[in-house]
Parts: structure tokens; sequence; C-alpha cells
């Protein structure tokens, strides 16, 4: 390859990451459309902990069942489509949840917007993996999962500052149109979003190792799917715990203000996204995803259980909620490699739809075990149950490295 060549390719690669992790920032900024409005939309319509954790989950149980489904449509009529369709979807949802007038209009808005959101995995990943180099891929996943956590840490600032300057449903207006600055941008460079598939000698040899089946189901015969499905079921419920409902459990076990449990929530998005630059390097230096999941998890789930004790003072919890999030970062890039190696040729979109459902319905289930929690007065639950479904998670990760290393020498 002459020097031309590798320039141009460099340069494509760069893009086509460039604007695949904008579309997956806006839409973990869309998981996070009601969670920093909580105190405003419990007050307009009196509402319990339990029904507002109901509105998240609906979004995520539409998004589970949407994912999975998207991956077959994603594999049938291309990543791209699939996803200008969800990002459509987004910029409609934030209006019709500004416009709410009743619960029954936000779980509708929060429908909407789990429909948007089921379709970003399938193709995001589709058009990364067909469309930037091999050697880069480590890195194309650290920036896919560094740009939604900035996704998720932008959304509280985003939100809260203009339902504080006007109120909770100018807030979700203004945010209907970020969606549709995002996908005028996609529409620009639609021809460099187009998954063709590069060539890719290493991709003959992933062929070899993890042979594609016939029909169209017979990758979900692969252990290795189901165990990469409870993997994300796990780290869902501890990050639903998070995002739902860690603002409120700091307030009540630490006495912070909003202002100062929104910082720490903040803390840990921004600490995840530096984590996730720090995993993109050493998922490129390694095989053994599983291990770099298990050490990031161990820290993470022994300092979530540290800062459920309540011994430490408001300052030290937004640092601890900061570490936790670095954490669970550097687990990211590699968590998607582990993935990556799990799926048959041919069936990206498929395993990546099926795999991230687990997510979905993870965080799905997690805002109702949390919200019940809350209602009984049981603030400091939220982080040791954040612990110990990070600590799950590191069972499941070992049992799919270990699956995928016996497959891969069998063949």
């Amino acid at each position: 390859m002459t020097t031309a060549e590798i320039k141009t390719n460099l340069k494509q690669d760069a893009l086509v990451i460039t604007l695949v992790g904008v579309a997956h920032g806006i839409s973990h900024f869309f998981h996070m459309i009601l969670a920093p409005l909580f105190p405003w939309l419990k007050e307009a319509f009196a509402l319990s902990y339990a029904e507002l954790g109901l509105l998240m989950s609906v979004f995520f149980i539409v998004s589970g069942i949407g994912q999975a489904l998207a991956g077959f449509v994603v594999d049938k009529l291309g990543a791209r489509a699939v996803l200008f369709f969800g990002i459509g979807c987004l910029a409609v949802s934030a209006l019709v949840l500004s416009y709410a007038q009743n619960y029954a209009m936000l779980l509708a808005g929060s429908m909407i917007a789990g429909l948007g959101n089921s379709v970003f995995h399938p193709s995001d990943f589709t058009i990364l993996n067909k469309r930037v180099s091999t050697a880069r891929l480590g890195y194309a996943f650290s920036i896919h999962g560094i740009s939604g956590n900035l996704g998720w840490a932008a959304a509280p600032v985003f939100l809260v500052t203009l339902a504080g300057l006007f109120d909770w449903r100018t807030a979700l207006f203004a945010a209907a149109f970020l969606p549709l600055i995002v996908l005028a941008l996609l529409l620009m460079y639609r021809d460099v979003l187009q998954p063709e598939d590069v060539p890719h000698p290493a991709l003959a040899a992933h062929a070899q190792s993890v042979q594609a089946s016939g029909g169209t189901l017979d990758f979900m015969r692969l252990p290795a799917v189901w165990m990469c499905f409870g993997f994300f079921f796990m780290i869902a419920m501890a990050l639903g715990g998070i995002q739902s409902f860690s603002s409120a459990g700091l307030r009540d076990l630490y006495g912070m203000s909003l202002a100062w449990a929104t910082s720490a929530y903040t803390a840990y998005m921004l600490a995840s996204a530096a984590g996730m630059l720090w995993g993109g390097y050493l998922a490129s230096k390694t095989t053994h995803h599983d291990r770099t999941i298990t050490i990031a998890f161990s820290v993470a789930g022994a300092l979530s259980l540290l800062l459920a004790t309540g011994w430490v003072n408001a300052f030290i919890a937004v640092i601890l909620m900061g570490a936790i999030g670095f954490g669970s970062g550097v687990a990211g890039p590699s968590r998607d490699l582990l993935i990556r190696a799990a799926a048959p040729k041919n069936a990206t979109g498929r395993v990546y739809g099926v795999v991230y459902s687990g997510l979905d319905t993870g965080l799905a289930f997690a805002p109702l075990l949390f919200g019940a929690v809350m209602d009984a007065h049981h603030p400091s639950w939220v982080f040791v149950c954040v612990g110990v479904f990070q600590v799950l998670a590191i069972m499941t990760a070992v049992n799919v490295g270990s699956n995928t290393r016996a497959r891969a020498l069998a063949a």
C-alpha cells in the first residue's frame, strides 16, 4: 500500500468513526431524556419513584425488543437507512414529551424514543466493522463508547440548565433539535456511511475461526452469544442504577444538593469516557479482553460498595463516582471486541442486535428495582446493587473469553 493510500484510508477511517460517534452520542443523550427532569416531572404529575422508573423501563423494553429485530433489518436493508430512521424517531419523541399533558403521553414519548434508540448498536457496529480498517477497530470502539458517555454526561447539563432557566417543557422542546442537526450532518456524508465491505486480511482468518452457518438464526445456537447477552444484562443493571437513581441516592445518603448530586453523575460519565480512552489502548494490545474486564469491574465494584457505606464525605463521594466510572469505562472497548470475536461472518447486525438487547433488558429492569429501593428509603442499597451486578458481570465475561478461545483452537 502506498503512502497516499494509507493517508486516504486513515482519513476515511477517521471520518467514519467521527460520524458514527456523533450518532451514538445523540442516542445516549436520549437515554437520559427524562431522568434528569425527574424532580420537575415528579412535581408536575405527582408521580412516585416507581412511576418515574417505569418511564425509563418502557424506553428500554421497546428498545430491547426493537434492537433484537433491528439487527435483522440492518442485515437485510442496510445499516445506513435504519440509522437515519432511528435518529428521526428521537426528534419526534422529544416533541411528544415536551407537549405531554398526562402520564400516558409521557409513556408514549418514552416508547417512541426507545424505538429510535433500538437501531443504533446494530447499525453503528455494522458500519464500523465494514468501513474501518481492522487495525483501528479497537480505537473505533473506544471512540464509539466515549461518544456515548459524553452523550450521557451532556444530557443532565443541557436539560437541567434549560429546565432551571425556563421549564422542563422548554428543555425537551430544545432537545428535539439536536437529533435533527445530527441527521443533517450524516446526510451530508451519507456516501461514507454506506457499509460496503472493506478488504481486511485479518477478516479472512476471522471468518475461518468463526464459522458461519447457513440459516438466518443459526448464530443463536452459539453459547458465546448468550453469554454476551448475560454479560450485557449485568452491566446494564449496574448502569441503570447509576443513571436513574444515583443522584437521588447520593442526596439521601450524603445530604447533597441536586446540583452537587448531578455533578457526581457527570463525573461518573466523564471519567468513564476517559477510561474508554485507556481501555481502547489496552484492547489494541491484547486478545485476552476478559482479563481487562475482570480487573476493571473488580475495582469499580469494590468502590461502589465503599460508596454505599456512607463513611466518606460528600466531596470524596463525588471522587468515588468518578473512579467507578473510570473503571467501567476501561472495560468498554474490550467488551465490544469480545462480542466481535463471537460473531459469525455476515451476521454482525444480528449478533450485535441480540447481544445489545441484553443491555436494554437490563436497563429496563433496573429502574423498577432501584425505584422500589428508593421508595423503601434504602439509598445505600442502590450502590450495593451496582457493585454486586458489576462483580456478576465478571463471571460472564470470563466464560465468553474462555469459550471463544476454545472455539478458535478447535477451528
